[in-house]
């Protein structure tokens, strides 16, 4: 029998960790190959590592044809829903996975292509997973974390994607930890979990000090005239103007990028103490 190894498919799907690989290695060689391989014409889409191992120790396997796909963006989808619906796939992978099928029905659906020709763009129709809620509901997520999984993805370092992969950090922690530049977050997962969790614990709370209270909401009663010689119209009167109040955010602000700098100094200090210590 012909099996073609399609690589893009192949890698479309996160590989098992030596672990799980080893796991299963056992399970085949206890127990035979119980379910099929499924293929579409010759090219295996389902049971990549089943077919490694079987090959590898001359496992006997059989074959069931998928016959219901006319391309291969039909083959990814069923491979992602296939996926989605297992309950050894972590939280993570799913976030991932669900993304990934954003991507490939958006390209591919009708509603994105009359969008682009709508005269009104609001009124045209909206392609099926096309918002973060949508997402979350087909990975079983909460729209949170499908945002910090899509940072996680743009900002992360290799080695913290890795790291939140195999579940040596959370989704919350790592997408926190990305803010940092990438020989930080290497460094960082260089030092393990716990100096993970604490470059994180740290980020956090420097974030909590430097964020700008919210002033209080000055009330005015309805059931009170105005007669001009109310205290809150004084202070209106004595209100600053808006070119005053603009050169008091600014000031504001400068301070504020000063006291981020140099806590920004310290938390980097903390981390390479902490891996000198680790």
């Amino acid at each position: 029998m012909n099996i073609t190894i399609n690589q893009v498919l192949q890698s479309y799907i996160d590989p098992l960790t030596a672990s799980e690989y080893a796991a299963l290695e056992r399970s085949l060689l206890a127990e035979g190959c119980r379910d099929a391989l499924v293929l579409w014409n010759d090219v295996l889409i389902d049971g990549h590592n089943r077919y490694a191992i079987c090959r590898q120790h001359g496992i006997e396997f059989k074959t069931i044809q998928n016959t219901s796909f006319t391309s291969l963006d039909d083959v990814m989808l069923w491979m992602i829903d296939n996926h989605l619906a297992r309950r050894s796939v972590s939280d993570f992978q799913r976030g991932v996975l669900a993304l990934r099928k954003k991507e490939i029905v958006a390209a591919r659906s009708p509603a994105a292509v009359s969008a682009q020709d709508a005269p009104d763009g609001e009124n045209a129709p909206k392609p099926a997973m096309s918002t973060r809620e949508e997402v979350a509901k087909a990975a079983r997520l909460s729209s949170n974390q499908i945002s910090q999984i899509e940072k996680i993805q743009k900002a992360a370092a290799p080695e913290l994607v890795e790291a939140v992969r195999s579940g040596t950090i959370s989704i919350n922690a790592a997408a926190t930890v990305a803010s940092l530049p990438p020989e930080e977050q290497v460094a960082a997962v260089a030092g393990g979990k716990k100096l993970l969790r604490q470059a994180a614990k740290e980020i956090r709370e420097q974030r909590a000090a430097t964020r700008t209270p919210r002033e209080p909401k000055v009330h005015v009663s309805q059931d009170t005239p105005e007669t001009g010689n109310e205290p809150w119209a004084d202070n209106a009167a004595q209100a600053p103007s808006e070119a005053e109040r603009l050169r008091g955010e600014i000031a504001s602000l400068k301070q504020r990028v000063a006291q981020l700098q140099a806590e920004n100094t310290q938390l980097n200090q903390r981390i390479a103490a902490l891996i000198d210590a680790s």
